[in-house]
């Protein structure tokens, strides 16, 4: 085991409550470090950050390729070995419903995000008609930067982090299901129940499952709980 396995391991055996990795039995000491992925740590960050990235836009009811979401780690080692170009992760698509509705994923550098990068971006995208952009920074945005964002662009652009997409939040096994609701849909729930938007429980822009469906403010989400852990029944909110 060389030395970075070895503090790996230790590390791990210290949360585990072992007092001396070193003293420690063998097996035990193999067995934490076979958990631990030497190979590419970048490349498994940038694999689970795009594979989620691309779950969200067929949640929010883009056009994306099976093949693109069945990927595995090592054929997407392989396709990333040939050419690791920060522009070849990119992504565009189109909405289901409407093919006018474009969508664009573009990581960013991972250098710290200033003017100079989102002008760059800008300059790559703005003859595309994109409706949606995602941002995926690997390194802190500046201010001015954020600014020159809502100046540029004349749509909703997301931005994440990558550590926030290396697990998709929305397969955990005690989150709900979520629904966004059509205006048809929300009309008639708010005549049902003769309440306005108001009325109904809050959800924030900033929280994460608005974030990860890009919902705007008015829109009604549908939960639905039916698990073990819960008793079954509907819940709503309204992004406020």
């Amino acid at each position: 085991m060389d030395s970075a396995e070895s503090s790996a391991a230790s590390n791990v055996a210290a949360a585990m409550g072992v007092d001396d990795y070193h003293d420690a039995a063998p097996e035990v000491g193999h067995c934490i470090s076979s958990m631990v992925d030497f190979s590419g740590v970048e490349s498994q960050r940038l694999f689970l950050a795009r594979r989620t990235a691309l779950e969200m836009l067929r949640d929010r009811g883009y056009r994306v390729p099976e093949a693109d979401l069945a990927r595995t780690l090592p054929e997407f080692r392989a396709w990333w070995s040939e050419a690791p170009e920060i522009e070849r992760l990119s992504f565009s698509t189109t909405l289901a419903s409407d093919p006018s509705n474009k969508a664009r994923i573009v990581f960013c550098p991972p250098e710290p995000i200033r003017v100079a990068v989102i002008r760059e971006v800008f300059a790559r995208t703005k003859e595309d008609n994109l409706s949606c952009l995602i941002l995926i920074l690997q390194s802190k945005m500046g201010s001015k930067a954020r600014d020159t964002i809502k100046e540029l662009f004349k749509f909703k652009v997301d931005v994440f982090q990558i550590t926030e997409l290396l697990v998709n939040m929305t397969n955990h096994v005690l989150k709900p299901k979520h629904q966004v609701l059509t205006a048809e849909e929300k009309a008639k729930l708010l005549k049902q129940y003769n309440v306005v938007d108001s009325q109904l429980p809050r959800m924030l822009e900033t929280d994460a499952v608005a974030r990860y469906y890009g919902l705007s403010k008015g829109t009604v989400v549908k939960f639905t709980y039916d698990n073990e852990l819960t008793a079954d029944h509907v819940s709503y909110r309204c992004v406020l």
